[in-house]
Parts: C-alpha cells; structure tokens; sequence
C-alpha cells in the first residue's frame, strides 16, 4: 500500500499560476512593508490557492509481479555433436531446480534450433524474443542460454533485444576441438549443357595443422574427379554440365583424426543447366492441309531454333519451269545430313516419302546420327505406305512399325493404350480418362504393325497410331496420321495437340522430365516428397538416406497412372539421397550448404561481446572431455552495473507491480475545506483589528 498526493485544478492552469503569482506578489509586499498580519495573510492566502489546485489524498494497493527469466535450450544439429546434449540437459535440469527456489522469479524454458527445413542457422534470440513477447521488459530479470556457441541470429547492439538485463551463456563442448570443413568460395548457378563450368573451393582444418586432405568430386552421385590439396589452398575444378535440369555437385573431402563430424567434409552446388538453343529440322514433303502444324508449334518455342525446308516439286515431276524459280535456295543435303547433323537435337520428317531428294547414304548417316544419341519424329502420312516409304530406306532398322501398305480411311477417335495411360508423353492428356476421349475425331490412320518399342495411341481396331522406341543411344516416334492437324483448327472442339506435340518433342530431346523411368526427390519446407515415375505395375521399396547417413526404407503409394508417391518428414538440413535399387535421386533440403555445418566447434567468443555488454557472461561447462560440468551459482541482484562473479552469475530482480485498487480524499471538499478557508479569514480579521 502506498500514499500520495495529487491534483485536480478547478480552474485552468494559467488561472491558477496567476493566482499564485498574484498571492506571492501581496505576501511579499506585506513583508517589505513589515505589515502586522503578514503571515496570518500569507496563510490565508496559500489556503485560497491550495484550495483552487483541490489537492488529495491517494492511496493505492499494488501487488508485487515476479520477475521472469527465460531458459534458452539449444537444440541445433550441432548440439548432438560429442557429449554436449547430455552437458546441456544435466546443466538444464540442475538450472531448473536453483532457479525455482529464488523467491519472485518466474522461469520460462524454450528449446530452439531445430532444423525444420525452412531456416538457416541456429536462432536463439528469435526464440528468446518470442518466449517474452508477452513480458513487459521492466519484468525481465535476464536469460541463460544452454548451446555450444555458435548462434547465426546474434543482435548487433543491447538495444535490439528490447529489454535490460543481464544474458548469460553456458557453452557445451570442450577446447581444443577438431574439425574439417570445406568451404565454397565461388559457384555458379546455371550452366550450358555440354559445356563445364567451374567451382572454387578451400578445406579449412580448426585445430588441427594444415595437412593434405584427399578430394572426391561427383555429380548427381557419379565421382567426377579425385586429387589431393592442402588444407588452406583455393582449389578450382571444372565440372561438365551433361543435362537440363538440377545438376547435384559434391566436393567432398577426406577426414581428420579426431575430428567432430565429418558432416561439413561435403559441400554441395547445385547448377541448373539449360540449353543453349534446341536446334530442330523440320523436313516437310508432300504439302498437305496440316503442313504447318509442326512450324507453328516449333516457331512458338522460343527455346528453339528451327530449321525447316519443303520439298515443293519432286524431281521426277517435270513441267519445264526453271530451277531458279522453284526454291529461293537450293536443298543443302550434304551440309545438313553429312557435315552439321549431329547439331541437330531432333529431326521431323512431316509426309515425307523417299523421292530421290536424298540419297539413300544419307539415311544410314540419319540412322547412324540416333543411335548416337539424336532422335527422328516421322508424322507419316499415305506416303508411309507406298512404295516410296521411308520404311524401305536405312531407317526401317530403327523405325518402330512396319507399313503392310494400307491405309484406312475412316472417322475414329484417338485413345490411349494401357502403356500409354502410364507414360509420361500422354499421362494425363486432357479428355483421355473419358469413354470416348473427349476430342475431336481423325479419319485417316497408316496401318501399320509395331515391331518395337511401346505404342501409346491407337487408333480404330486397336491399331497403333503413336509408337515411340529407344534405339541405341536416341530415339524415334512414329505418328501414323497426318490428321492432328484437326485438333490444331478445333474441329468438333479439337484436341490436346499442343500438349501432345510439345510432350512428344521434348520426349525426343530427352527433356528430364519426360523420362519413363525416374525417381525424383522434392524438398517442399519441412516435407520431402519422394517419386518414382515407371512402366511397370508396381514400385519397388526406396531407401530414403539423410544427411547425417541414418537410412529408412520407404514404400511408396500410387499416385496415378504410372506414378508411386510418399511424403516424408524433412528433419535434417542437408543432401537427401534416395535409391531403390537401380536409380538414384538427390535433393538439397535448405541452403545448399547449411550455416549450422559450416562451423562446428563449440566457443564462446561468438557471443561474448553482446553478453558482456548486459552484465552477463559467456562461460564454459567443461574444461576437457569426460569432465563434469562446472555450474555457476545463480544469484538474485537488485541493482548493479555488473552480474556476474569467479563462480556465480546473477539476475536482476524486478520490483514491478501492479494496482488493484485506489483511494482519493479530496482535502478541501466538503466540510473540512469550508472550515480551513472560514478560519483563515476569520484569523486574518482577528489579528486585524487588535
């Protein structure tokens, strides 16, 4: 219970200074003038402006708040290093006990610094600051933090942690500590595909001397390269870019005796490459109403550069109209099929039939060109069954369906085989799952028998209309119509061509995502998301591997047609790695190259500076493995500029309060203020007329 005095003026501020003003004026005068009565009048008159001021009496109840101190635990990666989570846990338990018996302290204890797969680095005064959001600072007695030191949130000033009082940090772990790093010092981000970009890298070695450390890079899990180099030294190796998409980089280097973890020997770049420009040739022959179908979808493609040549005039048809007149430029068949093919990422023959144009070398050099790795797209038309085939040429040894040399013309709709429902170029075509697909029907198909490879479209009778086939190190499709183009002009609603063409060329161009054998990892925040693309009916088990080497064994749900799925926990920051036997997949889940791994040894002079600058300190708990932890005593301090001690840290304890209740006693209300005034006049007129 505490009293005082406050005050209510019944007139305005300046009125009252004026009075008062005016009531020091005559009392002074009074004096000079050595009047009988000056005090009496003095009195009276300090009654009359005490009485304008109305003063009172207040009395308030207040009960006294405790004082809170919050227990940071740290709980970071870093921390299951050695023994220092059993050091953090004994220090949190016998912390917990002294702390409880010091009499108007509250405790609060938060743990932090858990990966999660969204932040980067250990946060303890984001915890901190959270676990007294709701504490008014004139409360806060301080903080003790449990953790090995290093801390990646570290406030660059006292002012930023909103509050004053003390912060101690006992730190876990030992001097002297062991531990190789490597650090990446420069890393590009995209890279052409076919060409090599490079990476610089340096192994750092703490607490040990500098030494050689055998060096193992790989991509997407393949070594790429090993060499030896001195701990110390900026090393830089090129590493080729093979394929679009992720490409996974891992510079790992060999381990120190005696060293912490072997965990942040890896570093980890991932490049994205991209092509430079997918060059197509698109070869039409005979004009037809869809001849444009495929320049209209190439042309839009801005990632590709297109060649495309029309035979407008077969040399067998002569009608004596000049060379000059017929084509702006003469066919290049020798540079385009001898000297510059292997340029070409794909090769579209659109109803093109064998008319002596090209010569019957140049076929074995195309079938040559996709087993080395290129691809041929032939959208066949009548011309597929006539004697002019390009089936009787050097392709039939990698064209998938032979010609039986007819054609049959009837309205039918596009359908999808059972394979094809699986794979990845015509997998969720829009209006595919429907009886009969919702699209627009054709009216001519090639009839044709599938020698090879896997038909995923047929046609009337159950007749393969798209046939795709791997052939050596390439690959081939065949579309045995010419009538897609009705999807493209939107007859009876049209159809998915667009989707289908463009699936169907990226296919052939060995774009990543199109492959019918994939497994694939996705890091989405604290989930993984594990993926197995087949053809097969089901997906064998997948070996899911964290960064710290703990395995577990995951089987996958179906997802849809030729699809298996899971989604696992991502507890750990780092390179996931999943196997199922024949494939493998790597994910980076967070930075590349996690904060919480790139410095592991356990010291206090990260957080010494800001410590010591509240009254705390930052001190370890143990001098040396296998040694118990020393604790400081902790200590209630009311007031000092300093809050710790050889062997003791302390708390500033709080006297805050708050109110619950308030009493006012006006002094000149009522009876007792009419008196007052009353008797200093009445005294003032007595010592008047003596």
């Amino acid at each position: 219970m505490t009293f005082g005095i406050s005050f209510a003026p019944l007139v305005p501020d300046y009125v009252l200074w004026a009075v008062l003003a005016a009531a020091v004026a005559v009392v002074l005068l009074l004096v000079v003038a050595r009047s009988r009565g000056a005090v009496v009048r003095g009195i009276a008159l300090a009654l009359l402006v005490a009485a304008l001021a109305n003063p009172s009496l207040t009395r308030e109840d207040r009960e006294p708040l405790s004082s809170v101190a919050v227990m940071v635990v740290d709980k970071s990666a870093s921390q299951g290093f050695g023994d220092r989570a059993a050091q953090a846990e004994a220090a949190r338990v016998a912390l917990t006990e002294r702390l409880q018996r010091i009499p108007g302290l509250e405790l609060r204890t938060v743990e932090a610094g858990q990966a999660d797969g969204e932040t980067d680095g250990t946060r303890l005064f984001s915890a901190l600051g959270a676990a007294l959001a709701d504490v008014p600072p004139e409360r806060v007695a301080g903080a003790i933090m449990l953790t090995d030191g290093r801390v990646h949130d570290v406030p660059a000033d006292t002012g930023a942690l909103g509050f004053s009082a003390p912060v101690h940090a006992l730190i876990t772990g030992h001097p002297g500590e062991r531990d190789r790093r490597v650090v990446l010092l420069s890393a590009p981000r995209f890279g052409i595909v076919g060409q090599q970009q490079v990476v610089v890298f340096r192994v750092e070695d703490s607490g040990a001397p500098r030494g050689p450390a055998q060096i193992r890079i790989s991509r997407d899990g393949e070594t790429v390269e090993r060499r030896t180099v001195m701990s110390g030294d900026q090393v830089r190796v090129q590493v080729p870019i093979p394929h679009p998409g992720q490409n996974i980089v891992e510079i790992e280097a060999s381990p120190i005796e005696g060293e912490l973890t072997a965990l942040n020997n890896r570093a980890v770049v991932s490049i994205d490459g991209v092509r430079d420009k997918l060059r197509v040739l698109l070869v039409s022959g005979e004009p037809h109403a869809g001849e444009r179908t495929w320049r209209n979808l190439l042309k839009s493609d801005a990632n590709v550069d297109l060649v495309h040549f029309t035979i407008l005039r077969p040399p067998e048809k002569q009608d004596g109209t000049p060379i000059n007149e017929l084509s702006l430029i003469a066919f290049p068949t020798r540079e385009l099929f001898q000297q510059k093919i292997n340029e070409f990422q794909l090769i579209i023959f659109d109803r093109y039939a064998r008319q002596g144009v090209l010569p019957i070398i140049y076929f074995d050099n195309i079938a040559r060109y996709v087993r080395d790795g290129g691809a041929v797209l032939v959208a066949a038309g009548p011309d597929y069954a006539s004697p002019t085939s390009l089936w009787r040429t050097p392709l039939e040894s990698i064209l998938p369906a032979e010609p039986s040399g007819n054609v049959t013309e009837q309205a039918f709709r596009a359908a999808l085989t059972d394979v094809g429902k699986r794979h990845p170029v015509t997998r969720t075509l829009e209006g595919a799952n429907a009886e009969p697909p919702h699209w627009s029907r054709w009216f001519r198909i090639v009839d044709a028998r599938s020698t090879e490879g896997m038909t995923v479209m047929k046609g009337p009778d159950d007749k393969p209309l798209l046939v795709l086939s791997r052939e050596g190190e390439g690959r081939v499709a065949l579309l045995l119509s010419d009538h897609i183009w009705l999807w493209a002009r939107g007859y009876e609603g049209g159809g998915p061509h667009i989707d289908l063409l463009r699936r169907l060329s990226h296919w052939l161009m060995k774009q990543p995502d199109l492959e019918e054998e994939a497994l694939r990892l996705f890091a989405r925040g604290r989930e993984i998301v594990v993926q197995r693309q087949t053809m097969a009916e089901t997906a064998a088990p997948v070996t899911l591997t964290a960064p710290s080497g703990a395995t577990r064994t995951i089987e996958l749900d179906p997802a849809d047609a030729g699809v298996w799925r899971k989604s696992v926990e991502a507890n750990e920051l780092g390179l996931w790695r999943a196997a199922d036997g024949k494939l493998t997949a790597l994910v980076n889940v967070g930075p590349p190259n996690p904060r919480e791994f790139s410095e592991v040894t356990s010291t206090p002079d990260v957080l010494s500076p800001l410590l010591e600058a509240t009254g705390g300190s930052a001190r370890r708990l143990s001098s040396r493995p296998g040694a118990e932890i020393d604790l400081p005593r902790v200590l209630p301090v009311r007031s000092s500029e300093t809050f710790k001690g050889d062997n003791w840290i302390g708390l500033k304890m709080r006297e805050a309060s708050v109110v619950r209740g308030v009493g006012v006693l006006p002094m000149f209300a009522g009876l007792l203020g009419l008196l007052l005034l009353v008797g200093s006049l009445a005294l003032t007129w007595a010592r008047e007329g003596r």
